[in-house]
């Protein structure tokens, strides 16, 4: 079986700040980070700004930037690079970032990659109900993930802020 983005997805509704509930492991975030946060904002070329940020495993605040192209045929779909500015023109640096489900008020979307490495849960606010949170899961696994390796994101119900940055 395919994995399957939404067949619509409102950018203007899903931009703006989401927590992380969990996510499968990735190389590059630590697997005890809390507070992880992304905030997708609009350029003004049309691609999306993504700032995501975090406290690593030592507490300590972490920032990583991106920008995402939205791929105008398949509005659930959209590539991100976390490169420098001046490195974006590299091939193969980009990696697919698909929308599976969102619910109708925007406030809880699952995301993942059509290989299957990687999902993230998002929700708008810091706590997610376990019911949804279990409806989201089996829609993950329903398209093939295996969850086995979940993470569950501590979050305390505050973030990593710029001000929080500033003074690392």
């Amino acid at each position: 079986m395919d994995v399957t983005p939404v067949a619509t997805l409102d950018l203007s509704r899903y931009l703006g700040l989401w927590y992380e509930v969990g996510r499968l492991p990735m190389n590059h975030e630590d697997d005890r980070a809390s507070d992880v946060t992304a905030e997708y904002s609009l350029e003004e070329d049309g691609h999306v700004r993504v700032d995501n940020r975090c406290l690593d495993d030592d507490g300590d605040p972490t920032q990583a930037l991106g920008r995402a192209t939205p791929d105008p045929e398949r509005p659930g779909c959209l590539e991100v690079t976390f490169l420098p500015a001046g490195l974006r023109w590299i091939p193969f640096t980009t990696a697919d970032y698909w929308v599976l489900r969102i619910d109708e008020s925007y406030s809880t979307a699952l995301v993942g990659t059509p290989d299957r490495r990687f999902l993230w849960l998002l929700s708008r606010s810091p706590y997610i109900d376990p019911g949804t949170e279990s409806a989201y899961l089996a829609t993950a696994t329903e398209q093939g993930y295996d969850l086995g390796p979940w993470i569950r994101t501590p979050q305390s119900g505050s973030r990593v802020t710029d001000a929080t940055l500033e003074a690392r």
